[in-house]
């Protein structure tokens, strides 16, 4: 029963984390603008995404652009949009993997090789993760960096946007998700395998041992 509970609340962590990383793959606010001067009444905030870019005027009106290459992106960007893509292809396959291998579902018979695919899945979420935080961090600390340097000029200084607080928690999530489905085989299958104990020696009429057990 606790091993049960701890597959569905894994499984649960790590749907919600790829659909977090879903979303912030296609949200524009991975970098904002930066209101860093004494007047903070501006005619135009300006986001920046993996897909497109967009403007949003003080009226509310807001238009957006999709790039049109790839190769006219940073390197940053083009390598955020390869690895969100990868760990939500990823995450797709990891929930196939864990209901597959669920206690609940009957797609596998054996139970040891069900668990076996649960913790297949747990991995696959944990690598969905890993692909998820690479470019969170990457794009943050470039943005920090920009930010703080006194070269790049105040009009091209950007903060960090919802998307890349979005994809830490949907890391956050995934990690928890995956150690939970690793951590999620049941108990009954440590005892799968008997233990085998040494032959009791017999005792002969005189009450010696039997000499055949003696080398």
């Amino acid at each position: 029963m606790l091993s049960a509970c701890l597959e569905f609340l894994g499984l649960a962590l790590c749907v919600a984390g790829s659909l977090l990383v879903m979303v912030a793959c296609g949200l524009p606010m991975w970098k904002v603008t930066a209101f860093i001067d004494s007047n903070i009444v501006v005619a135009q905030t300006l986001w920046d995404g993996l897909w497109m870019s967009c403007v949003v005027q003080s009226t509310g009106q807001m238009q957006c652009k999709v790039h049109d290459s790839v190769l006219a992106l940073t390197r940053d960007l083009q390598t955020a949009r390869a690895l969100t893509v990868i760990a939500a292809v990823l995450g797709v396959a990891a929930l196939c993997v864990t209901v597959a291998g669920a206690q609940c579902t009957n797609c596998i018979k054996d139970e040891s090789v069900k668990a076996k695919v649960v913790n297949a899945g747990g991995v696959l979420y944990i690598v969905s993760g890993l692909f998820v935080l690479v470019p969170l961090c990457w794009m943050a600390n470039n943005i920090i960096v920009d930010f703080h340097n006194p070269q790049v000029p105040s009009s091209k200084k950007r903060e960090i946007g919802a998307a890349i607080y979005i994809g830490w928690a949907a890391t956050a999530l995934l990690f928890l998700g995956g150690t939970l489905l690793c951590c999620s085989c049941p108990q009954g299958l440590k005892a799968a395998y008997p233990i085998k104990y040494a032959p009791a020696k017999s005792i002969t009429v005189n009450g010696d041992f039997d000499k055949k057990h003696y080398v």
